[in-house]
């Protein structure tokens, strides 16, 4: 919140409409309400078995994880170049963002459709099996925590606060209407997760970096879920400074993807419609909105470790092993290389010759295109507009 703020403006997306014998009226969209009241709805964690309730899932699980994150998410709004790694953090804030995926009412019903349950003790039960669903394919996302700083508008937040934006499956379509989200496992979904009103992590496919050209809900290479995987911090993206229009656009998105609720620190920020230059949801940031920096990002990523007292492992950059399919695919690395190659050409002529964010493997300084470098890449633009 603001300084010195102490409630929370709330915006109810689907109002009660109350009927009597006399009246009909919808209730009021709008509360100023502190936030123990914005989004709590009773009993969503009680387990009841006959006439016994039980709500030790809330206390000894949810509380444990509540109570360790906000350090967590401390350590991530202030990264920045240089800054020694906390795998504390990370081992914190990732499996929290997974649970609050899962937890809401709008994760709750979807988790109760996908595995066909109709017992809310059930859906309870299985959360708590499958807290960690996400952690694997988040892990290797390409990481960037952008920055609101320079925007009046900051971020808002929504009762489904871990967002799912795919361009190409608006609100409406079919398979992301209701309580649906974009599997995060399909190339062009990004995951963003608000951190504080000026810090916002967001996650992206590294395929969909790579080729943005390609189908946008074909699901990323190795795309399982409960495996063993690796994470560099070297690679995280900070510096990236959004504009107003940035921060509306992604206001809109959480908006959108909301289940019922939103709220923010001023009244005016629930409406990022009546600002936002557009709301085509192909066309959000000319369709790379929450595209990280791709001259940040390289080809290979072949991480090999080795452990005191002998033994090694590997991991691909999709987090394959070296005796599993896709380990070494000379066709995918030989597409994605020269589409990333376009990409950030694109980008550059979009965006001028200085990178938008930095991080440690780029020597944690913005870095700047040379001249030279800036004509390679309207050359290779030049290339695809023959074609």
């Amino acid at each position: 919140m603001l300084p010195d703020q102490d409630r929370y403006y709330r915006l109810d997306l689907k109002p009660d409409v109350i009927k009597t014998e006399k009246v009909k009226y919808t209730r009021n969209d709008v509360h100023h309400w502190s936030p123990d009241r914005i989004f709590a709805e009773d009993d969503l964690y009680t387990t009841r078995w006959g006439q016994i309730s039980n709500t030790d899932i809330e206390k000894f699980f949810f509380g444990q994880l509540d109570n360790a994150t906000p350090e967590a998410v401390e350590y991530f709004s202030g990264l920045a170049p240089g800054r020694d790694a906390s795998e504390k953090a990370f081992k914190t804030l990732l499996p929290y963002m997974s649970v609050q995926k899962l937890r809401t009412p709008k994760g709750l019903a979807d988790l109760a459709e996908r595995t066909n349950s109709n017992d809310a003790n059930m859906t309870l039960l299985l959360l708590q099996r499958v807290q960690n669903l996400f952690c694997a394919v988040w892990t290797e996302a390409v990481w960037q925590i952008a920055d609101a700083g320079d925007s009046r508008t900051k971020f808002i937040i929504s009762d489904h606060p871990v967002t799912v934006y795919n361009r190409a499956c608006p609100p409406l379509s079919k398979s992301c209407i209701g309580h649906n989200d974009p599997d995060i496992r399909l190339n062009a979904s990004h995951t963003y997760f608000p951190l504080s009103l000026n810090k916002v992590l967001i996650l992206t496919n590294l395929s969909w970096v790579r080729d943005p050209y390609q189908n946008e809900m074909r699901s990323r290479p190795n795309p399982g879920f409960f495996r063993d995987t690796i994470f560099s911090f070297l690679a995280i993206q900070t510096g990236r400074v959004l504009s107003e229009d940035e921060v509306l656009q992604i206001n809109l998105i959480t908006k959108r993807r909301a289940f019922r609720y939103i709220a923010a620190a001023e009244k005016e920020w629930l409406y990022p419609e009546r600002r936002v230059s557009t709301d085509n949801w192909r066309k959000l940031g000319d369709g790379y909105l929450l595209m990280p920096e791709p001259r940040l990002i390289h080809m290979g990523g072949e991480i090999i470790v080795g452990y005191r007292g002998g033994g090694s492992d590997a991991f691909s950059e999709y987090g394959q092993k070296p005796w599993e399919k896709g380990y070494k695919d000379e066709d995918r690395s030989k597409r994605e290389t020269e589409m990333l190659y376009r990409f950030q050409a694109e980008w550059a002529m979009k965006r001028g010759a200085q990178f938008t964010a930095r991080n440690d493997e780029f020597s944690g300084r913005l870095v700047e295109d040379s001249p030279e470098m800036m004509e390679e890449h309207r050359k290779i633009l030049r290339k695809y507009s023959r074609k």
